[in-house]
């Protein structure tokens, strides 16, 4: 074998490596540095080693100054070593010289570990409830000097390395040390500053590079289209927000008011040039906004990192990273600091089903198939080009389940809404025969994403009980929002797909046609209270070439609007929570696009206006009438008056709560103007008109019953006469017997 001119072994003094050994640690072959490098006890006393690119003198010094040897060169590249004074193994320094330079570097590799043994057992017990303060990058004291401890999961790789700015993105300066047990490699960098760029330079069990990788862990990332993670502190945030938390805390959400405004946070608003507006600026312009209409939360579509705008955030590289979008961390952390303070919950729509192939992400992370299945019919989702998580493996489902207790412990979130859960619990899902692999019994369900989604649900309400966990799951699977120890999957709510499609479709009927799906309306009530229903007016219904809400609506114009106008007033008066889509409070025309803020110019007309004031006096009326959420999830709460009225298309039914007022809810879906209609009511006495769709400060004809409707009793037949407005829902309660 040729030897390296720059590396001799003759004459080797006591306690040198040989050149081999230093040629591997040069070429970032060396399988563990951490016993070659740095301060080491010999049978003659201490050895220091180190590589210092680019030096050609090095000098040891104590962390307190104090010099403790010069080391020899043996390899011109920057290998140095030799014996140092010393009394113990301790964190050591180098002054580095060439020519007429001269830098500091603190030795990583005389550190010691920073996990622990009741790590490496928590871990591998899948138990692990504070990974996200052990795992990625956090800045610490760590024997006597600050720093960043990095730490990632990479059970199958030959070598992995933190790079970034503070090493010039080299892999041999910061190898890090595999913990064994767990396949968690770790290291302590001194001196890395905050707001450092860095990923993990990771070589594969065949000795292949992989692209650099973000870190899965990651708390921050930079701007698109850059992906490299970023070193960030801790979050800090001063909250103001007990009252809120402790009312959630003890409250059953089932009772109260909730009544939700999906937000894209990128395109809800935008600064004059069209870029977007910081946490900061969403915080002086939404939670005003959003406590002038009167809704109870925000939910966010995905604000976890994300390379692509066009996936809205459902295709998520960094889990735990809000994204760099709307600046840092701590600016979402102040935005829900002050939606709290003004009661607002905050829901995050969460992503656990499925993630993107980009290179940087956790695709075939050490070179193998880590966070996805290996076998494509279970790792792969045709439907959006994704990976699919292995819920099987315990080290997956830790990351999951720590991501969603890290975002209600160290941002307060009042909830998560779980994408696509469908996908997660069926085998077959968007897939053909012979496309799939069936589970242990021979069936098509997901036995690990159930176990996976019972116990996500069961840690989340246990260690935060004013959280709520809100299934997006379209099919019928049971018991969906029905505790674990029920057999359900725990969640606390679901949506209500099927309302969405029914009212949806018979809203876009023309009314003369609307008799002949009178069922649409009605077959909901059959399963309305089989689970905790939230009914979603949701991003999904105006994307995609549907349109808009107002768009769906048949007739002219003005047929339109009330059309719009009765269909709100009627879901806000069904049974279940409510969810609408920004825009959609005030009947934006144009379907929804992410690259551009909301026509609000709109609201400078009469019609667009009178829209968003009837949602915003729609929710004022959800919250202030116990009657309208109290008995959103239990059948006590709803009494059917008219079901059967297929020939005029009236339905009117009763919304109940014990020892509150009765509301009755009438809904007119045709264009005809009906006076002198009966409609049964429950008491005989004054009943006043507390919403009318029709009212001209929404836009409508302003046709009603003069506030006021009187019931009476007809030989124990009690039932009013009434004007009912066209295409208009009214909401009647009882003022006085």
């Amino acid at each position: 074998m040729t030897r390296s001119p720059l590396a001799v072994d003759d004459g080797r003094a006591p306690g040198e490596i040989p050149s081999s050994e230093i040629e591997a640690i040069l070429e970032g072959r060396h399988a563990n540095p951490f016993a070659v490098l740095g301060i080491h006890q010999l049978a003659g006393g201490y050895h220091v080693r180190c590589f210092i690119p680019g030096a050609e003198a090095v000098d040891v010094f104590a962390l307190d100054g104090t010099s403790i040897g010069e080391l020899k060169q043996r390899h011109e590249a920057g290998f140095f070593e030799g014996p140092v004074t010393a009394e113990n193994l301790r964190p050591i320094r180098y002054r580095a010289r060439r020519g007429d330079d001269e830098w500091a570097v603190t030795d990583a590799y005389s550190f010691g570990p920073v996990l622990g043994p009741m790590d490496d057992y928590f871990v591998r017990e899948g138990s692990h409830l504070r990974l996200f303060d052990k795992m990625g990058a956090h800045p610490i004291r760590h024997e006597g000097i600050d720093g960043f401890h990095f730490a990632v999961w990479a059970p199958n790789a030959r070598r992995v390395s933190v790079v970034g700015e503070f090493n010039n993105w080299d892999g041999r300066l910061h190898v890090m040390r595999l913990r064994v047990d767990t396949g968690i490699w770790e290291i302590f960098a001194p001196d890395v500053p905050v707001g450092s760029s860095y990923k993990f330079e990771i070589v594969g069990k065949d000795g292949n590079l992989l692209p650099l990788k973000a870190d899965p862990y990651a708390r921050r990332a930079e701007f698109r289209p850059k992906n490299a993670s970023v070193t960030t502190p801790e979050l800090k945030q001063d909250w103001d927000d007990e009252a809120h938390r402790r009312h959630w805390e003890k409250a059953d959400h089932r009772r109260q008011p909730v009544s939700i405004y999906e937000v894209h946070a990128g395109s809800w608003q935008r600064r004059d040039d069209g870029s977007f507006l910081s946490w900061d600026e969403l915080a002086s312009r939404l939670i005003p906004y959003v406590t002038d209409m009167g809704f109870t939360h925000i939910e966010f579509l995905p604000i976890t990192e994300h390379p692509y705008d066009p996936s809205w955030g459902y295709q998520t590289t960094g889990l735990y990273a809000p994204t760099a979008r709307f600046g840092d961390p701590e600016g979402f952390a102040r935005f829900v600091n002050g939606c709290h303070k003004v009661g607002i919950g905050v829901i995050l729509d969460w992503v656990p089903a499925h993630f993107p192939t980009d290179a940087h992400g956790l695709s075939h992370f050490d070179g193998t198939a880590l966070y996805e299945h290996e076998d494509p019919r279970k790792g792969f989702h045709p439907d959006w080009n994704t990976a699919i998580y292995n819920f099987g493996r315990l080290e997956v489902l830790s990351y999951l389940i720590n991501n969603a207790l890290y975002w209600a412990e160290k941002f307060h979130l009042d909830g998560l809404r779980v994408d696509a859960v469908a996908s997660m619990l069926y085998l077959d899902y968007s897939r053909k025969h012979g496309e799939w692999i069936p589970n242990e019994y021979g069936g098509r369900e997901n036995l690990e994403a159930v176990r996976f989604l019972q116990k996500l649900n069961t840690l989340s309400y246990g260690n935060h009980p004013g959280v709520m966990t809100i299934a997006e799951e379209s099919t019928s699977w049971p018991k969906v929002s029905h505790p674990v120890h029920e057999g359900g999957l725990g969640f606390g709510f679901k949506w209500n797909m099927g309302f969405m499609h029914d009212t949806l479709s018979y809203m876009s009927r023309e009314p003369i046609h609307r008799k002949h799906h009178h069922h649409e309306i009605t077959f909901g009530l059959v399963y309305a209270f089989s689970e905790n229903f939230v009914l979603p007016l949701s991003h999904d219904e105006v994307v995609h070439g549907k349109g808009s809400l107002i768009a769906k609506m048949t007739g002219d114009d003005w047929q339109k609007f009330a059309n719009l106008r009765a269909y709100y007033a009627f879901m806000w008066g069904y049974p279940g929570k409510k969810l609408l889509f920004m825009g959609q409070e005030f009947a934006q025309w144009s379907e929804w696009s992410e690259a551009k803020a909301l026509d609000w110019n709109l609201l400078h007309y009469h019609q667009h206006e009178g829209m968003r004031r009837l949602v915003r006096d729609l929710n004022i009326a959800y919250r202030s009438k116990p009657a309208l959420h109290a008995r959103d999830c239990e059948p006590e709460g709803f009494q059917w008056l008219v079901a059967d009225d297929d020939e005029n298309s009236v339905f009117a039914w009763l919304r109940l709560a014990p020892g509150e007022k009765p509301v009755a809810v009438i809904t007119n879906f045709t264009p005809v103007y009906r006076e002198n209609h009966r409609i049964p009511l429950p008491t005989a006495g004054r009943w006043r008109e507390i919403l009318n769709t029709d009212a001209e400060i929404y836009g409508g004809s302003g046709k009603g019953n003069g506030g006021r409707v009187q019931a009476v009793d007809a030989g124990g037949t009690i039932s009013a006469t009434m004007t009912l407005p066209p295409l208009a829902t009214i909401m009647l309660e009882l003022e006085q017997a």
